[in-house]
This record gives structure tokens, C-alpha cells and sequence, in this order.
């Protein structure tokens, strides 16, 4: 009853950890002498980058530094600026972030055993997309359909990547089809678009952690993290949250279910 699966990229299929764009956001900012953390570059994540910029702009601490240190707040040439210095920083990494996390390729093989298609959304541009796309594939992993967020009309929260992957699938209804992304703004866009939700924890940005923290973590905060990104999931609207990709079969499972049983997404 499922007929596909439509994943997100960085931090859900590849990039464990979603690391690529967090050091290169907060490096483009440094440079004009503003301090953004961690937490602040990863809480957009999912967005177009062009728009992830203008969030962290839009921040009310970073608003302060800009204001103090420029005499204004941040504005649309401030980020079209800010994004013209980003993009070459971006593309200068994705080959060394374009990895499967652990379980990916073997949960793909199994998903085209069931029958299934594999779809992807991002907030990438098509153009950074042919980078990443393409040294996935040499490591295994290669989804039917790719949409980036500046093929569409407005990329996450708004639907239509996922309107777009149904379109090159050929599935319908939405309710056929599951979205699976590490960010709450994935669940956004999968829940805009009429589909069943699944939110990753671990590899995934709402975490953060590379795959060498969490081996190391101490065991009760790493409990207390992942319950927490849970949580978060939770409040966006996520029908299930599981702990890492490979455990996408049985909520697969359940979701065939509860279609069996009339109910939708």
C-alpha cells in the first residue's frame, strides 16, 4: 500500500550528522565579523540555503551584532551577499560530505525489494545536487527521483518538492507515500504535502552529532538527547521518530497497518 519513500538528503542519507553546511554558514558570517553557534546555523536547517541565510539573519541576537556593528539590521542585499560568498564555500565541500550514513544503501535495496521507489527532496540547488548526487551513486546510493528546492516554486516548509517527486514517480495519492528527513522542517514539508512523516535522530541535525560522538557519549545524555530531538519531532507533527535510518522497516510496517485499517496520514 506504500508504493514510495521520499528521503531528505544531508544528515538523513548522507552527511551523518549534517555537517557540511554548518561550518560553512558559520564561517560566512564570521567574516563579517558576526558570531553565529552551532545551534543558532543548524536551528534552520532544511530550508533553501539562500532562505537558511536569511533566517539566521533574521535571528534576534544576530540582528543585535549586525545592528551594533554595522548601523542597521540585516536586509535582502545583506543576504543576497552573504549567500554570493556562501555558494563557492559549499561547493568546495560537498564531495567530502556526500557519504551514506550507515544502513543507507542496505535500507534502499530492501525498500526496491518491497516494491518500492525512492524519491529525495533538499535543501540544496539542483547544482550542488549534481555533486552530491553523483558521488553518492559511486558509493552506492541513487534515489529514482531528485528535487531541489530551487526547481520548485518555494523549497521546506511548502509541499511542492514532494508534489514533484510524486509527479516524476508517477504515485498517487500522497497518503501512498512516506517522507523521512532529520529536520523539522522536513516533517513540515512532508505533512504540508498530505504524507506520512518520520523524523531520524541519530545523524541528523536535530542531534548533531558526528558518528564518533555518539559512540563515545555517555549513555544517559545521549538518552536524554535523542529524547529530546524525539520531542521536537513530536511537536512538529511527526507521525513516528526512530532512532537511526535502518529502523525505517518496521514503522513501514505499521503505517501499511493502519492504511489497512482506513486510517490516513
Amino acid at each position: 500500500m506504500i508504493k514510495a519513500v521520499v528521503f531528505d538528503w544531508a544528515g538523513t542519507t548522507i552527511d551523518y550528522g549534517c555537517f557540511a553546511p554548518l561550518a560553512v554558514f558559520i564561517e560566512v558570517f564570521k567574516r563579517r565579523g558576526i558570531d553565529v553557534t552551532p545551534e543558532e546555523a543548524r536551528e534552520p536547517m532544511g530550508l533553501l540555503k539562500r532562505d537558511h541565510i536569511r533566517a539566521i539573519c533574521r535571528m534576534e541576537r544576530i540582528s543585535a551584532q549586525w545592528e551594533q556593528r554595522y548601523g542597521k539590521k540585516p536586509d535582502e542585499a545583506d543576504v543576497d551577499a552573504l549567500y554570493t560568498e556562501f555558494e563557492p564555500m559549499m561547493f568546495a565541500v560537498l564531495k567530502k560530505y556526500a557519504v551514506p550514513v550507515p544502513g543507507a544503501v542496505e535500507l534502499v535495496e530492501r525498500l526496491r525489494r518491497r516494491g518500492l521507489q525512492i524519491g529525495s527532496t533538499t535543501g540544496y540547488t539542483r547544482e550542488m545536487m549534481e555533486i552530491v548526487a553523483e558521488e553518492a551513486r559511486k558509493r552506492g546510493y541513487a534515489p529514482d527521483a531528485i528535487v531541489a528546492s530551487d526547481e520548485v516554486p518555494a523549497g521546506r516548509p511548502e509541499p511542492w518538492m514532494c508534489y514533484e517527486n510524486a509527479k516524476r514517480l508517477g504515485v498517487y495519492p500522497m497518503s501512498a507515500m512516506v517522507k523521512v528527513g532529520d529536520t523539522v522542517s522536513d516533517i513540515w514539508e512532508g505533512k504540508n504535502a498530505g504524507m506520512w512523516t518520520v523524523g531520524v535522530v541519530k545523524g541528523g541535525s536535530e542531534l548533531g552529532w558526528s558518528r564518533e560522538q555518539v559512540a563515545a557519549a555517555d549513555p544517559e545524555l545521549l538518552a536524554q538527547k535523542v529524547a529530546e530531538a524525539v520531542e521536537r519531532f513530536k511537536q512538529a507533527g511527526a507521525h513516528f521518530a526512530i532512532d537511526e535510518l535502518g529502523h525505517l522497516d518496521k514503522v513501514l510496517d505499521e503505517i501499511e497497518e493502519r492504511l489497512a485499517r482506513g486510517e490516513k496520514p
